[in-house]
């Protein structure tokens, strides 16, 4: 009999993906075969799965903590936003429709069908399915239709924990204004408390708890402690980088408004030979010695803010004095002579000039491309691997020139393009850095004189470990036996 315990939270970020991950990580230490499950997702970080599908970047790391490979059933409902008031919908792994978001309101009905049938599907397989809500279930303006929160946790009966993280200070009255604001059956189902990102002395937090618990006759399950240097891939907010004394490379990102799988840059982020920025909105872009334009899931959008910024003008001067630029995806696209929409796929049918560093073009269809990969990079030697997501098809003379050899039917494929002078790569391929030899090899062709090894999926393990110990050691002993 499969068992199903709800991580929901009284904010955003306020810790259910890292619950849910280190829970996963637990049980499967136990020899529990476990997997994660997010009803509905709304993040422009996404991942390619084994069955060709797209999920949540999250749910991605949560199969990792717990062991398997991601699977389109772990999220079956991705919601990506192309504008403020539409967005993509991604049912089971496949993009089926645009919708604004009062239509998406009343769509919520079908798509709980599609929940309960992923969710079925992995009640076959798995003894535990631990879920992650979306935002907060006391968001009354969204609990007609939900299927994110409670009205998950109704439809399959299962008990809910609330967290909350104490960080942004107010923890009791997040946890007691969100449990006021359910109903009384919804209030019955939260079985106790998980508080998180705590620091300091714990023993001057025990008033609280005590009264906490006196309040709601519910217990505090754990307080996680707060860890410092902690590596997870972000669902959606752009993480700041510190200043790094012994940098080799200056690297900075364009934080387009409608930026996809911002996680690409983490290993950039992370290492320690590189002082990494992102450039916002009214921002020049600094001296550095490598721009990259990031991915989108509004192209044109994008590329008429990037000249409403004038970074045109700033990309063109710093790659003309000798500057190395990437652009991965959206921003591949953006390199070329013109990007073209004639159904209207990202907003209104038409065309955009685009920075002509390329002679190339891009037509974008309603076919998403979504497929694993792995090859060499340009020189042919040096390993790289990741994933395209993307709807456009690029042609030109700038496309023999390959940035990347990349596996497929027929043995290695040329993908993307370097410009003759070797100042400019473009390429789909997300995780470009993700492979250490890729990312060496980039740093080298940066100009560093020696390179530091980073292995970005050996941090993100090392993560998880460090995260599953701390958890256990702060949970209740009898926290698992309890509700599983």
């Amino acid at each position: 009999m499969t068992k199903t315990l709800m991580i929901q939270g009284t904010t955003s970020d306020a810790g259910k993906t890292t619950l849910v991950a280190a829970l996963c990580r637990i049980l499967r230490k136990r020899g529990i075969s476990v997997v994660p499950f997010k009803p509905q997702n709304m993040a422009l970080n996404s991942a390619v799965t084994v069955d060709g599908g797209e999920i949540g970047r999250a749910q991605a790391l949560q199969a990792q903590a717990a062991g398997l490979a991601p699977h389109t059933d772990m999220n079956p409902i991705l919601i990506k936003p192309t504008s403020d008031t539409r967005a993509q919908i991604i049912v089971q792994g496949k993009a089926v429709t645009d919708m604004e978001a009062a239509v998406y309101h009343n769509y919520k009905t079908e798509a709980m069908g599609f929940v309960l049938d992923s969710y079925a599907r992995l009640q076959q397989k798995y003894e535990v399915i631990l879920v992650e809500g979306a935002g907060s279930p006391a968001e009354i303006n969204l609990r007609d239709r939900d299927i994110a929160n409670m009205g998950f946790a109704e439809a399959v009966d299962c008990p809910v924990i609330l967290i909350a993280d104490i960080d942004r200070g107010g923890v009791f009255a997040h946890l007691i204004g969100t449990l006021e604001l359910l109903s009384e059956s919804e209030q019955k189902r939260v079985v106790g408390f998980v508080i998180n990102r705590f620091r300091g002395d714990i023993s001057l937090l025990q008033s609280g708890l005590d009264w906490l618990e006196q309040k709601t006759g519910k217990p505090v399950l754990g307080v996680i402690p707060y860890l410092q240097g902690l590596y997870l891939d972000a669902e959606d907010a752009l993480t700041a980088s510190a200043a790094k004394q012994d940098a080799k490379c200056r690297v900075a990102v364009l934080a387009l408004p409608r930026i996809s799988n911002h996680t690409d840059f983490d290993p950039l982020r992370l290492h320690p030979q590189i002082d990494f920025h992102w450039v916002g909105p009214n921002q020049t872009i600094p001296s550095c010695d490598l721009i990259i334009i990031p991915g989108s899931k509004n192209t044109r959008a994008d590329l008429q803010f990037v000249y409403e910024q004038q970074w045109d003008q700033q990309i063109k001067k710093h790659v003309r004095y000798g500057g190395k630029l990437i652009a991965i995806c959206g921003g591949f696209q953006m390199l070329g002579d013109e990007i073209h929409d004639p159904q209207g796929l990202e907003s209104a049918p038409g065309s955009s000039a685009g920075l002509g560093l390329f002679a190339m073009q891009t037509t974008l269809e309603p076919h998403k491309i979504l497929q694993q990969r792995s090859g060499f990079l340009w020189n042919k030697t040096s390993a790289v691997r990741g994933y395209e997501i993307h709807c456009g098809i690029t042609t030109g003379h700038a496309l023999q020139f390959p940035a990347c050899y990349l596996q497929g039917e027929q043995g290695l494929e040329p993908e993307g393009a370097i410009s003759e002078d070797g100042l400019v790569v473009g390429t789909y391929l997300h995780g470009l850095f993700d492979h250490p030899d890729a990312l060496n090899a980039l740093l080298l062709w940066l100009g560093a004189e020696q390179v530091q090894q980073m292995d970005i999926n050996r941090e993100r393990e090392l993560s998880l470990e460090r995260l599953a110990e701390a958890t256990e050691s702060a949970l209740l002993p009898d926290f698992l036996q309890q509700f599983l």
